[in-house]
């Protein structure tokens, strides 16, 4: 088992950063991977990026790639999502997940074994 908690959303204007959070417990941290998704209003659930067990390996969305890093701290039991450059566009319900059985990160949703309840991320123009 595996329980995760977001923050670290707001509303924030265009052009602005912010640096989400997702603590994990149950689980040992360091045997499971780690991904991010949102949701916007009205649309499918859409993988952002993933890090390894480690968090030696990242791979991004084409849409935020330059623009958010992913990171983990296995000492902290936390996974980051910094997100820089932000735009009305990445307004959406931001989800961090744990994945116990890939060595590497993937992109489908559907592979991810357990969920935080989400953080909002709001981008005025």
């Amino acid at each position: 088992q595996v329980k995760l908690v977001e923050s670290g959303g707001g509303l924030v204007q265009a052009g602005g950063s912010l640096r989400l959070s997702c603590a994990a417990s149950g689980r040992t941290f360091d045997t499971y991977v780690l991904g991010w998704f949102r949701q916007a209003p009205g649309k499918e659930r859409e993988f952002v990026a993933t890090v390894s067990r480690s968090g030696g390996r990242t791979y991004y969305a084409d849409s935020v790639r330059g623009r958010f890093t992913i990171s983990r701290d296995n000492a902290k039991n936390t996974v980051y999502l910094q997100i820089n450059s932000l735009t009305p566009a990445d307004t959406a319900a931001y989800y961090c997940a744990a994945d116990l059985g890939a060595r590497y990160g993937t992109t489908r949703a559907d592979d991810y074994d357990y969920w935080g309840q989400g953080t909002q991320v709001t981008v005025s123009s």
